[in-house]
């Protein structure tokens, strides 16, 4: 599958989460948004997720008919072995966050995983094999795990090794800096600069297109990116605009966006073994959770609420395999 330029591409409104980020915590001017009156909303960034509510939500979701699993292979073999193994992470503040409370791993791709769970086995149970960018391919084709989710941006490489469902999300690339940071205000400043990006990801590529004379230094992983910018080892980091919320979310104080964000939109699959019959069962379930309600109740609870953005993006049309 290779996703055709002239279809349509919807964005999801992270660009207006980054743009309200941007003005609250760092008085960026280069967004549309009206100022903020006061300090005081660097802090709501960081707004809990509201556990009660998303456990709720996962637990409503719909059940699969036994007929409906056991006619499709990939679904079956996840229902025989009672678990939905995923390949995902369990540190991204929106997307997936391990609680130190209880244990459970939950945010938008986290809660993505668990409703296909219960979809095919009647309860959301899943385990997560945690995951970087130079990892996702491998734990598919080795078997270790039936899917992932992990914002997982759909490329041609990638379909070599793999299939997707969806996408279910877009987004672009934006810069992560240090919130007292002052020369970095946009793509075209980055040359000349330390810029860290995930080893394995897009980020390399996109550096050496978007800003040629920058010094591209490969980590594995983003907690590994956010320290080495908080310890002054690079100048930025570039990454999908959705992991620049989730880290700002995490520690506005410390963090900010450098600008707008950037480049051509990224979307996000979900990842499966290649030449599974699980794209066509995963794509029909997200066709439902789309039109049914749920992935934008899920997107508000995880995203929404948590940036102040109150408009739910529509999500990406779902390709056909």
């Amino acid at each position: 599958m290779v996703l055709s330029k002239s279809r349509k591409k919807v964005t999801v409104g992270l660009l207006a989460a980054v743009a309200a980020l941007g003005i609250a915590l760092s008085g960026c001017g280069g967004t549309n948004s009206a100022p903020a009156k006061s300090p005081a909303p660097a802090q709501s960034t960081g707004k809990p997720l509201d556990t009660k509510a998303y456990d709720k939500l996962v637990d409503s979701g719909e059940v699969a008919s036994g007929s409906t699993v056991n006619a499709n292979k990939w679904a079956k073999a996840v229902k025989e072995q009672g678990v939905l193994k995923v390949g995902g992470v369990k540190s991204s503040a929106l997307f997936s966050l391990q609680s130190p409370d209880d244990n459970k791993v939950r945010g938008f791709d986290a809660g993505l995983s668990q409703l296909l769970a219960r979809y095919i086995l009647g309860d959301a149970k899943t385990s997560v094999s945690v995951v970087d960018s130079s990892t996702r391919e491998a734990v598919l084709q080795n078997g270790t795990v039936n899917t992932v989710f992990a914002t997982y941006s759909i490329n041609p490489a990638r379909q070599q090794k793999i299939d997707f469902a969806g996408p279910y999300l877009s987004s672009q690339q934006a810069i992560l800096v240090k919130s007292t940071n002052k020369t970095i205000n946009s793509v075209g400043d980055l040359a000349g600069k330390k810029v860290g990006v995930q080893a394995g990801s897009t980020g390399p590529a996109i550096v050496k297109k978007f800003a040629p004379k920058a010094s591209a230094q490969e980590f594995q992983t983003d907690a590994e990116l956010v320290q080495a910018l908080k310890q002054g080892r690079i100048d930025a980091y570039v990454v999908d605009e959705s992991l620049v919320l989730g880290d700002i979310a995490k520690d506005p104080q410390a963090l900010k966006l450098a600008g707008k964000p950037f480049g051509d939109k990224d979307e996000y699959g979900i990842g499966l073994p290649k030449g599974s019959d699980g794209t066509e069962f995963v794509n029909a379930w997200l066709k439902k959770i789309e039109a049914d309600g749920t992935w934008a109740k899920l997107w508000k609870l995880t995203v929404g609420e948590r940036t102040g953005v109150t408009k739910v993006p529509t999500p990406p049309a779902i390709t056909k395999e």
